[in-house]
């Protein structure tokens, strides 16, 4: 199995708590809060590690925040690598309203990386990853940090021979030119990457080969939410549906989902059967409360669920312990 290296640029303390009603200028009394190491790269180790991988999570962090931050993460067994930064991690809270199920998400921006720190973070990050297979870096850019670091990223994993993995929006993902390997977008991301609306599946598959034709990606798989994903080569795509599963917190389900693939595919799993480990491991997430991470028995029972497996098979399925998936 190739190694896997996490980037997670933007990482942040996640607070999650509940209380009976959310209301303006009221006292809202709140049960205890639950603290975990969030960001979206911090998140894709966290499930590789449930999953039975062995990621090495490369972050900056900083204050008591930062401190906290890496305890937890390493309480989780994940292998962290931190570059320490002046201003403090961020913190992001997540209430669960108990009277009506609604979940309320406040995300802050993070921190402003200096140019030596976000040079720093280069550094370690091209010391980490040679030997790996694959790079993964997901979530936001911080304050201070320009549009096109994402690409400087790609170009250090095409240099050290990784595949470069991508799950991000907005200007970092317009800035992106080359050498990604798989891009993970949702629909508003890619509609505001193309600039245009996406309403069909004909749509969508023209805009995800636009980027491949353009020589950003080689694969693009799009999530759909409620709808599954949608895997797409040059060479061919195909559609997955989502599985069923009772509503709840949603946090960190794109992240499970990118975690799963990238998991299979380290593992030389066929594309397809990659896309389908991860559409498990993102309804895995939905029986989670808060940002707990997904369990890796209902990541295997679910996709033990998932009918015939058939489609873009570029690698043999080598046989592994979640279960090889069918011939």
């Amino acid at each position: 199995m190739s190694g896997i290296v996490t980037l997670t640029m933007n990482p942040a303390l996640d607070v999650t708590t509940r209380t009976m009603k959310v209301a303006p200028t009221e006292k809202l009394r709140c049960g205890p809060p639950r603290y975990d190491p969030g960001g979206g790269g911090i998140i894709v180790a966290r499930v590789l590690r449930e999953l039975g991988g062995s990621p090495i999570a490369v972050f900056p962090a900083g204050g008591p925040s930062g401190k906290l931050f890496e305890t937890l993460l390493a309480a989780h067994g994940v292998s962290g690598r931190c570059i320490a930064i002046d201003a403090p991690t961020r913190e992001s809270l997540t209430v669960d309203e108990e009277q009506t199920g609604q979940q309320y998400r406040f995300v802050l921006p993070g921190p402003e990386l200096t140019t030596a720190e976000q040079e720093k973070c280069l550094v370690m990050l091209a010391e980490v990853a040679r030997g790996a297979g694959y790079v993964v870096a997901s979530g936001s850019l911080p304050p201070g940090v320009p549009p096109d670091f994402y690409q400087r990223v790609a170009t250090i994993a095409r240099e050290l021979g990784a595949r470069f993995i991508l799950d991000t929006s907005g200007e970092a993902l317009r800035h992106m030119r080359s050498d990604v390997y798989l891009l993970k977008p949702s629909i508003r991301e890619l509609r505001e990457c193309v600039g245009r609306v996406l309403l069909t599946e004909h749509d969508q598959l023209l805009a995800a080969r636009e980027l491949i034709l353009a020589g950003i990606t080689e694969v693009v798989v799009l999530s759909l939410g409620a709808q599954g994903a949608l895997a797409v080569t040059a060479q061919g795509h195909e559609r997955l549906d989502a599985i069923t599963v009772p509503a709840g917190s949603g946090v960190g389900a794109g992240d499970s989902m990118l975690a799963a693939i990238t998991l299979g595919l380290s593992r030389d799993w066929a594309l397809g059967d990659a896309v389908r480990l991860g559409v498990a491991a993102g309804a895995a997430m939905l029986l989670r409360p808060g940002s707990e991470p997904c369990r890796r028995q209902d990541v295997e029972r679910l996709y033990a669920g998932l009918g015939d497996r058939h489609d873009l098979r570029p690698r043999q399925v080598q046989e592994v312990s979640m279960g090889a998936p069918a011939r």
